[in-house]
């Protein structure tokens, strides 16, 4: 077992031994995420700590994107327990890179795709194989293409 997945499963029981009910239903939905994607495919496996990060990242994505979805919808309260949720998702992740670092990375990906001969809208493609590798995890994938896009028009 990994010792991501393992961390959740002790601050599972914790948070059912505390009554936690916010806290515990948000990792057991997310565990059997992780579940899932190990018996994903032909044959089971065991995630790195690196997927099962990918797993909670997606999970956390979820629960924003939920949380939007019922602010929207006229009810607040579900989109509040959405909100709560992503949050305490978000505390096992790695610390996002701010608008400025990203920003730093994508104009460096820029310019050595330009050195590369790519140019204009097309190029990227070329700048996300350079960013992607860099802000793995730290990151949202639609906020790095928003910043691409950005640099080159």
């Amino acid at each position: 077992m990994t010792t991501l997945k393992a961390k959740l499963q002790e601050d599972l029981t914790a948070a059912i031994r505390g009554r936690d009910e916010l806290h515990s239903s948000t990792l057991r939905l997310t565990l059997s995420a992780i579940t899932n994607q190990e018996v994903a495919g032909k044959e089971a496996r065991v995630l790195s700590d690196e997927e099962v990060l990918k797993v909670i990242a997606k999970e956390a994505k979820k629960r924003r994107e939920a949380a939007e979805a019922f602010a929207a919808g006229g009810r607040p309260e579900q989109a509040a327990r959405e909100t709560l949720e992503g949050e305490f998702l978000d505390t096992y992740l790695p610390k996002q890179l701010g608008d400025e670092e990203l920003d730093a990375i994508v104009a460096q990906a820029v310019t050595e795709a330009k050195a590369a001969g790519a140019e204009g809208p097309r190029a990227m493609g070329a700048v996300m194989k350079i960013v992607n590798p860099k802000v793995a995890g730290l990151a949202e994938g639609g906020r790095v293409a928003a910043a691409v896009k950005k640099h080159l028009s």
